[in-house]
């Protein structure tokens, strides 16, 4: 709005009156627009549709009192803004509205084009071409600067997009995704694998408020992510109220086990700080397999990755056969951290679909 009433000034300064004046009459509706957004929120959209039809009306205005296309000055141009920041800034439902504004004026300022050859300015030459250069330099800039918006726009929605995919899957499988969205499935010799369940919590939630149980959830398992991530184990995903993860995969590390059994240790200690919303201690079941896996992406929509196999099926039933605030581990997880924990041996244990298995409870040393 100041650009225009300074630009006013100049052009009529040098002659060309009326496009002045319907510049400084745009401008004063671009100030009144910008102060009515500020005390009346909700109407951004009215706001910016009266501004891109007053932008329409006062190029319509200006391109004929210039005299149109033969003046060369070249006023009309301006009426290119109104299509590209329609684009960038209106609401889909008023885009076809304003296309059509933007059309209805092109074809005003052809059917004024007589009139305006006859009330044609007397501006001297070399003006006419500085002020057409002028015109075109300062719209080219502006159209540059809403492409650059535009580019940083779309790479900030693509960061976003990325973001949220990188909350789904692993980064390298989110990757092998953008590149190749075909099935992706990879197998694995040697992965640890944790499930972890809220002992109780279903009975504990039966009476209680929906609100109360999602934030309580929320808040622990938003705890034990921090834990994850901070052990470098991927997050596989939650059932309800079981959590699931594994070290060892997508990218494979010697150390796996190791720290998927520091992680186990630290989830029960985060417990210490968290009680249900009727003030009760809440509980934790721990369970703890190694072994091969295949894991994989599952679905089109609302995808998930997920492992697969014997080794998988296993350490859920040493969580669902665990006891209270206990970790409870196979052989395999025992062989691997002999001498870094303390193992008590819990003896052979019914373990659906395996039969009995020893399975040893693990604390710190």
């Amino acid at each position: 709005a100041i650009f225009n009433i300074l630009m006013s000034i100049y052009i009529i300064a040098i002659g060309f009156v009326g496009v002045g004046i319907s510049w400084i009459a745009l401008a004063v509706v671009f100030l009144l627009c910008f102060a009515a957004m500020f005390a009346f929120p909700g109407r951004y959209t009215l706001f910016l549709v009266v501004c891109m039809i007053a932008i329409c009306i006062s190029n319509v205005a200006a391109h004929a009192a210039s005299g149109g296309y033969t003046g060369g000055a070249e006023f009309f141009i301006w009426i290119l803004a109104v299509p590209v920041y329609s684009a960038l800034f209106a609401e889909k439902r008023t885009v076809p509205f304003l296309a059509a504004a933007f059309f209805l004026s092109v074809v005003a300022a052809a059917l004024l084009e007589p009139w305006a050859e006859m009330h044609m300015p007397r501006v001297a030459p070399p003006l006419v071409t500085v002020q057409a250069t002028f015109n075109y330099l300062m719209l080219g800039l502006q159209l540059a600067g809403a492409g650059v918006y535009l580019f940083s726009q779309i790479e900030h929605y693509r960061e976003r997009a990325d973001n949220l995919l990188l909350n789904i899957l692993p980064r390298p499988i989110a990757a092998r995704l953008k590149e190749d969205p075909q099935t992706i499935a990879d197998g694995y010799d040697d992965v640890t694998v944790l499930f972890a369940d809220i002992v109780d919590f279903t009975t504990m939630s039966a009476n209680a408020d929906p609100v109360d149980v999602v934030r309580k959830l929320n808040a622990i398992f938003s705890d034990f992510d921090a834990l994850a991530a901070r052990h470098g184990l991927e997050k596989i995903k939650t059932i309800g109220d079981a959590y699931m993860v594994a070290g060892g995969l997508p990218e494979p590390r010697p150390d796996h086990c190791q720290a998927v059994a520091a992680f186990a240790v630290e989830m029960l200690q985060v417990l210490d700080n968290h009680t249900s919303w009727t003030g009760q201690p809440i509980r934790l079941r721990v369970g703890i397999n190694r072994g091969p896996v295949v894991a994989g992406v599952i679905g089109r929509q609302k995808f998930i990755y997920d492992l697969w196999g014997d080794a998988v099926n296993v350490a859920s039933r040493m969580e669902s056969n665990g006891l209270s605030n206990q970790i409870q581990v196979t052989e395999a997880v025992r062989d691997c951290l002999e001498g870094q924990y303390s193992f008590a041996e819990r003896g052979p244990i019914e373990i659906k679909g395996k039969g009995r298995m020893n399975t040893y409870l693990l604390s710190p040393v």
